[in-house]
């Protein structure tokens, strides 16, 4: 008999190869991203300087975003966008909202449609390009299935014509491509639906209301029209063929594989909850240095026993959050089910570490932390979104509440 192979020890430390990529990535966020943090926050403007900075150096590209995707340990975006949102979610946003489009590509287009369309939404070092994906609707948010935006084929041309609104897009209207989720089929709801590529300068794609947001102000979002869009057949991400069985197997009442929408909310909530640790860390880390250096009755604040607690709180809630996050990016990596709604948890705990971390660094600050003069306020204004976007935190815990006790969806 031959001896059964000795497992890999386990072990949480990054590589030598990861951990060069977050300190570059610190850097960058420490010098480039967080100095210019309130300012573009008081503008609510896309900060072009600081994208074309970060694609002049490489972080901001298509060969970046694949490479960190793709890397085997699955936690390589975790970490890169934990270091980007510690130096603002918001200019982090505007940096890494491409990426939701890119995914969205990967998780429901083919490869050609991959290697054709994610390249044209980061563009070059001399020309930086966005990419949008365009779910929610005015009356569907986190109810996908009531998606209204309709795509009918046109067979003459080989076209699908796409008409609706789509709202809350990140870099909508100003987005070089556009991947659009429509209804093919009503009868069907969220079974009924499809992903498309909108390509660069398509007649009759406008951007609508621009929103004036509580947080996240450098990044832009808004209202994307669609009116008599027509685009290729080739724009339906997955193909003709993938979809017509998707659709007889729903209206057979069989599993249809998946809905577009949610496969990719699915694919980056591990990421979102990157995201929120990043914001929590850079409160809890500004509450620390402040309680240290601040005196009240002669000594430190951190000296009272409440500020201490508070603060071991925020450490404790922070290092768990990460913990979750990186649990679900390795198992999605590693092409596991998320049987218990492991992305799900990730996503809700850590957001809602954000918020509570973000509200309690300004506790500790006090007065001062309640200005514009210190960054906490601008970090829980932030923080807020995270229990919102891409399933909001009640979505998440129907979710885990349905993976958990195994009951049907009603």
């Amino acid at each position: 008999m031959t001896e059964a192979a000795a497992p890999a020890p386990f072990s949480l430390d990054l590589g030598e190869d990861l951990v060069e990529i977050r300190d570059w990535v610190h850097g960058f966020a420490r010098d480039v991203v967080r100095p210019a943090a309130a300012e573009w926050d008081e503008r609510e403007e896309t900060p072009w300087p600081i994208l074309e900075e970060a694609a002049r150096i490489g972080l901001y590209s298509l060969d970046f975003f694949a490479n960190q995707s793709f890397e085997p340990s699955g936690v390589a975006i975790p970490v890169v966008y934990e270091e980007l949102f510690w130096g603002d979610p918001g200019i982090g946003l505007a940096l890494t909202g491409t990426t939701l489009a890119a995914v969205a590509v990967s998780a429901n287009g083919t490869q050609e449609q991959l290697f054709e369309w994610v390249p044209q939404m980061f563009g070059t070092p001399d020309d930086v390009r966005l990419g949008a994906f365009c779910s929610s609707e005015p009356d569907a948010g986190s109810d996908v299935g009531a998606i209204r935006t309709r795509a009918v084929y046109d067979g003459a041309t080989d076209e699908w014509v796409l008409n609706g609104t789509k709202t809350w897009a990140t870099n909508g209207g100003i987005a070089d491509v556009h991947v659009v989720v429509a209804s093919v089929d009503p009868e069907l709801g969220s079974r009924g639906q499809a992903s498309f590529v909108v390509p660069p300068r398509t007649r009759g794609l406008s951007q609508g209301q621009k929103f004036s947001k509580h947080g996240i102000r450098a990044s832009h979002t808004a209202e994307v029209v669609l009116d008599d869009v027509r685009v290729p057949g080739r724009c339906l991400l997955g193909g003709r063929e993938k979809l017509d069985e998707r659709l007889a197997r729903a209206r057979e009442g069989r599993s249809s594989g998946g809905q577009a929408a949610m496969k990719t909310f699915e694919a980056s909530r591990p990421a979102v909850g990157a995201m929120a640790v990043g914001c929590a860390r850079a409160s809890f880390e500004y509450a620390r240095d402040y309680a240290r250096e601040r005196e009240q009755f002669g000594r430190p604040i951190g000296d009272n026993q409440a500020v201490a607690f508070t603060l071991a709180d925020m450490a404790t809630r922070i290092d768990a959050a990460r913990l979750l996050v990186w649990r679900a990016a390795w198992m999605a990596r590693q092409g596991r089910d998320f049987a218990q709604a492991e992305g799900s948890m990730s996503k809700l705990f850590a957001s809602e570490t954000a918020t509570w971390v973000t509200q309690n660094a300004i506790r500790v600050l006090g007065g001062n932390g309640y200005t514009r003069d210190y960054p906490v306020e601008r970090w829980h204004r932030d923080a807020t979104i995270f229990t919102i976007f891409e399933g909001a935190s009640e979505i998440q815990r129907l979710i885990i509440g349905r993976s958990v006790t195994g009951l049907p969806v009603r």
